[in-house]
C-alpha cells in the first residue's frame, strides 16, 4: 500500500527563479562580480534544512549564528558547542514551536538570547529603501545576515507564513536571494526586492503584528566567556521570576540597612536549584587533540577567560552566601566522569595550563576529554576523586558575583534607604567596569530580562523596549 506524501513542490517561476536554474546561475555571478555575494559564502557552509515543517524560524536562525561563528556556551552533542534547532528553546518551548510555529519577536529574543547583536524591524517601522539598504550593506560583508519573516503567497507559493535567511542581492535587477530552509518544498529562488517587501508587509492574524526582518551580527567581545543562563531545566522559569519578581519585594519588605544586608537578602534565598540556571562555560577538547602546547586559538580563548574571571574576583561586589554554590557541580542527565586528572602543560612563553582530564561516559560511549580551566591559582599535579571537584572551575562566589552585576538596575529601588539605593546602584552599575567583564555582565543581563519577557509573553508588544 503506497504511503500518501509529498516530494517537493514546482517553485512558481515567475516571480522567483531557481538558484540553480540557468538564469539562477547568471544573477549570482552578476552579483558576485558586483561584491554583493560576500556574505552567502558563511551561509551556504551552514546551510541546513528545517527538521520539522514549523521550524522555519529555527532553522533560519541556527544557519546565521553558525556562520557568524558565535560560541553558543553550552554543548550541542559530545563535546561540540554548535548551535542546531533543539538549543533554540529559551523564549518559547520546542514543542510549542513545533506545533505552532514561532513569533517574529520570540524569534528576535532567542538571537538576543543566543549572544548575537540583533536589530529588527517590523514593516511598519521600516520602508522598502531602508530595507533595501540593509540587504545591500549585508551581502557586501560575511560579518551581518539577514532573516526574513514573509507571506508565500505573494510569491504564488502555497503555504503562508514563512522565515529563511538572505543569501545575496543582485543590485541591477534589484532581487534578493532567498535561501529557503524548507529544502524539502523549495529550492533556493531569486526574487523581486519588492516583491519580497510585500510579503514581508503583511499581518499575522494570530498575533495583530506585521513581519519584518532582522539584521544579526556578533557582538564587539564574545558573550558567555565564563557564564550563561540556561533554560534546559525545568526550574527556570522559577528562578528568573524570583530574581526579577520576588527580590525586588523582598528588599522592599526587608528592614535593610546596609550594602551586606542587601546582598544576603539574595543570596540567601536563592532557590536549591540555582546552579542549574547560571552555567559556566568550558573549555573542552578531546583526547586526540593533546598536545604539550595549545593552539592559538585555544590559548586566545583562555587567555580571555582567565582576563575576565581576574577582572571579576577584582570587583567589589562580594556575598557571604557563595556556599550554596560550591561544592558539588551540576551536571547533564545522563553523563558521568570515570576518571579525573589534573596536569600541566605549558603554553607560549612557557606559561603554565591547567588540563583536567578525564573519561566521560555518555549512554555506551565514552569520551576522552579534556577542560582548560582559567583558573588563577594553579593546581598541582594529582590524580583525584571526581566527587572533588574543589577549584575546578570558577567559584561560587565569582557566580554570585556576576549575578548581581548582572540583576536589572531597579532590582534595589524598593529599597526604603534611598542613600542606601545610591549606594548599591554605584556598586554594581556595569558602566565603570573594565570592557571584557562590562560585556559578560551585559549579556547575561540581556538573557535574565529577555527570559521573563518571554515568559510573561511579552517579547512580541515592543522590540525596542530596553533591554539593559
Amino acid at each position: 500500500m503506497a504511503t500518501p506524501g509529498l516530494y517537493r513542490r514546482v517553485l512558481p517561476s515567475p516571480p522567483a527563479f531557481d538558484f540553480a536554474s540557468i538564469e539562477g546561475k547568471k544573477l549570482f555571478m552578476e552579483a558576485f562580480r558586483d561584491g554583493t555575494m560576500e556574505g552567502f559564502f558563511k551561509l551556504i557552509t551552514h546551510f541546513q534544512t528545517q527538521s520539522e515543517p514549523a521550524y522555519c524560524g529555527l532553522a533560519s536562525l541556527s544557519m546565521v549564528l553558525n556562520a557568524l561563528a558565535i560560541d553558543p556556551g553550552r554543548t550541542w552533542k559530545g563535546p561540540w558547542r554548535w548551535f542546531d534547532e533543539s538549543m533554540l528553546d529559551c523564549c518559547e518551548p520546542l514543542e510549542k514551536v513545533k506545533s505552532k510555529g514561532i513569533s517574529f519577536g520570540k524569534l528576535t529574543c532567542l538571537a538576543h538570547c543566543a549572544g548575537a547583536n540583533v536589530q529588527a524591524f517590523r514593516s511598519h517601522e521600516s520602508s522598502i529603501n531602508e530595507f533595501r539598504t540593509h540587504i545591500k550593506t549585508c551581502s557586501m560583508s560575511d560579518q551581518c545576515h539577514v532573516i526574513s519573516s514573509y507571506h508565500r503567497g505573494v510569491f504564488k507559493q502555497t503555504g503562508s507564513g514563512h522565515f529563511s535567511p538572505i543569501g545575496g542581492y543582485h543590485a541591477g535587477k534589484d532581487m534578493a536571494l532567498v535561501l529557503d530552509v524548507a529544502r524539502f518544498k523549495y529550492p533556493p529562488h531569486w526574487v523581486p526586492l519588492s516583491l519580497l517587501w510585500e510579503a514581508m508587509d503583511t499581518v499575522v492574524e494570530a498575533t495583530d503584528e506585521h513581519r519584518g526582518y532582522m539584521l544579526i551580527s556578533r557582538q564587539q567581545h564574545e558573550p558567555a566567556l565564563l557564564y550563561t543562563l540556561s533554560c534546559k531545566h525545568d526550574s527556570w522559569t522559577s528562578i528568573a521570576k524570583y530574581l526579577m519578581e520576588d527580590v525586588p519585594l523582598l528588599l522592599k519588605s526587608e528592614n535593610v540597612k546596609d550594602i551586606e544586608g542587601a546582598i544576603t537578602v539574595v543570596c540567601m534565598s536563592l532557590p536549591s536549584n540555582f546552579r542549574d540556571f547560571i552555567m559556566w562555560v568550558a573549555e573542552i577538547r578531546r583526547h586526540e587533540d593533546d598536545g604539550q602546547s595549545l593552539s592559538p586559538e585555544e590559548m586566545r580563548r583562555l587567555a580571555m577567560k582567565e582576563k575576565l574571571l581576574k577582572q571579576v574576583q577584582e570587583t567589589a561586589v562580594c556575598c557571604e552566601g557563595a556556599e550554596l554554590l560550591t561544592g558539588q557541580h551540576g551536571s547533564s542527565a545522563g553523563f558521568c566522569c570515570e576518571k579525573t586528572c589534573v596536569k600541566q602543560i605549558r603554553g607560549d612563553g612557557g606559561k603554565p595550563i591547567t588540563l583536567v582530564s578525564g573519561t566521560v561516559k555518555d549512554g555506551l560511549s565514552k569520551h576522552g576529554l579534556q577542560i582548560l580551566v582559567p583558573i588563577t591559582q594553579q593546581q598541582s599535579n594529582c590524580c583525584f576523586d571526581p566527587s572533588d571537584c574543589s577549584g575546578m572551575h570558577p567559584a561560587g562566589n565569582d557566580v554570585l558575583t556576576v549575578l548581581l552585576l548582572a540583576l536589572p538596575m531597579q532590582t534595589w529601588s524598593g529599597l526604603k534607604d534611598k542613600v542606601l539605593v545610591q549606594e548599591l546602584t554605584r556598586l554594581v552599575s556595569a558602566e565603570h567596569l573594565p570592557t571584557l567583564l562590562k560585556e559578560e555582565v551585559l549579556h547575561l543581563r540581556r538573557q535574565l530580562i529577555l527570559l521573563k519577557r518571554s515568559q510573561d509573553n511579552e517579547v512580541d508588544d515592543d522590540l525596542s523596549a530596553p533591554l539593559l
